[in-house]
């Protein structure tokens, strides 16, 4: 059974879990989703974090590509990101904390808190997954041929969607 934030928080963690994806093997928060849950808007998000540069080094917020965007618009039936003009940002956990302090308000403040919960949430469920792969292949080492199909059949749904290999940029003659 899942359990809701606490009542401090504006927003249940699985709302937020929703919002998370994992781009560039990091899980993240795009500016669109960042900005509705602090109360402030797209632009704005973006602008204080252009204002704060040195807070926000690559490992912290990065822009999208046009193939990560079609990427993620071709998860979904319908887009939110129709109509922008320029590529999205994508804040990673460090990044959304950042945001919230450089943003300054209360609801920031206390979103961020929500957020940082859930990416641990996320972490330690990765951390579980990784306990079960292991024991998985002890496992796979016990039984014979017979469960191989099995064990194959367990590792491909724990593993993550595998990122497309970027195009290289030049000229390729």
């Amino acid at each position: 059974m899942s359990k809701k934030s606490n009542s401090k928080s504006l927003i249940p963690e699985e709302r937020i879990e929703q919002i998370i994806f994992i781009i560039r093997n990091k899980k993240v928060i795009l500016d669109s989703d960042l900005a509705a849950l602090y109360g402030v808007e797209v632009k704005r998000l973006n602008e204080a974090a252009k204002r704060n540069i040195g807070r926000f080094p690559n490992d912290f917020r990065f822009q999208l590509t046009q193939l990560e965007v079609g990427n993620l618009k071709s998860q979904f039936a319908t887009s939110s990101y129709g109509g922008r003009r320029k590529l999205p940002y994508a804040f990673t956990e460090h990044g959304a904390l950042m945001a919230a302090n450089v943003l300054n308000s209360e609801r920031a403040v206390a979103m961020s808190v929500a957020i940082v919960r859930t990416f641990i949430k996320l972490r330690r469920l990765l951390s579980v997954n990784k306990d079960l792969v292991r024991r998985l292949n002890e496992l796979e080492e016990k039984y014979d041929e017979q469960f191989q199909v099995v064990f194959v059949a367990i590792k491909r749904l724990m593993e993550l969607p595998e990122e497309p290999e970027k195009p290289k940029i030049g000229f390729h003659g």
